[in-house]
């Protein structure tokens, strides 16, 4: 909810669309109420081809308050008890993740006990193929984490993505070295046995770590109408070029082009084609 009025948006549904738009078949696996709210999402997703992984549940639509300060940052007042803290583990949502290249979650949705289970089978089962791509996009928010979640999470995952202040909590959560930013995301690669790290620190640029490289980009300068969903952009096109057969430097690069995109633009799903 922003002070304009409503938007879509969410790490799983941003990042599935703009998967999507970087050529991608994206699926939103979600959850949304017996509401007005949850009937007109689910009409959005229909018309932005996102699948069916998205359940209608007898708890009311996430909702979230947004307010936007000095250049664009936003925000977020996240409410609790919605239906997005109730995805359901079905058939449906099997057979999605028997048929996913790359999966990518958040520690967010992990709060609530049925959300968890759902989405720590979901990976589980994506992660048995063999160059599945299994992603944990941080996404640091309010008060809704656990050291526990973080460390299950980053050990399931074989990449992950977090930005210059989520590493520093982990840091001060013991997670990681406390050293500098290459010791500490590549101390985050031997640790939690981690193909990639994504590390992105806003106007001072962007890295991606692997064992043997370390790719640095920076941001390009932009007219900033606001950076929601930035960075759910900048996983997704990474993501979809590497299922793309990219290098890394390559999806480094696409990555960097679509999230600054992405920032001079209102919302966090802009219609392109990259």
């Amino acid at each position: 909810m922003f002070p304009e009025g409503k938007q879509l948006g969410g790490a799983p549904a941003n990042f599935a669309w703009h998967a999507a738009q970087c050529g991608c078949q994206g699926v939103a696996v979600s959850a949304v109420g017996k509401d007005s709210l949850g009937d007109e999402i689910l009409a959005i997703v229909k018309s932005h081809s996102l699948g069916d992984g998205v359940q209608q549940v007898d708890f009311p639509t996430g909702t979230v308050e947004v307010s936007l300060h000095d250049k664009g940052v936003p925000s977020y007042n996240i409410i609790e008890n919605v239906a997005w803290d109730n995805i359901q583990w079905t058939l449906q949502l099997e057979a999605i993740a028997n048929s996913a290249d790359a999966v990518c979650f958040g520690s967010l949705a992990q709060r609530s006990p049925v959300s968890r289970n759902a989405i720590r089978r979901f990976r589980k089962i994506v992660a048995q193929q063999p160059d599945a791509l299994v992603v944990f996009d941080i996404n640091l928010r309010q008060d809704f984490y656990s050291t526990e979640i973080l460390e299950e999470s980053m050990r399931d995952a074989n990449i992950l993505k977090l930005n210059d202040e989520e590493l520093a909590t982990i840091q001060r959560l013991g997670l990681a070295e406390q050293s500098d930013l290459t010791g500490a995301c590549k101390s985050l690669i031997d640790t939690y046995g981690l193909r990639i790290v994504i590390l992105t620190c806003g106007t001072d640029g962007s890295h991606v770590f692997t064992k043997d490289e370390h790719s640095v980009l920076p941001t390009p300068e932009v007219t900033v109408a606001d950076t929601v969903g930035a960075g759910d952009s900048f996983t997704g096109a990474f993501v979809a070029s590497l299922i793309q057969g990219k290098t890394i430097k390559q999806a480094h690069r696409r990555a960097v082009e679509v999230s600054a995109y992405v920032c001079t633009q209102h919302g966090a799903m802009p219609h392109y084609r990259k």
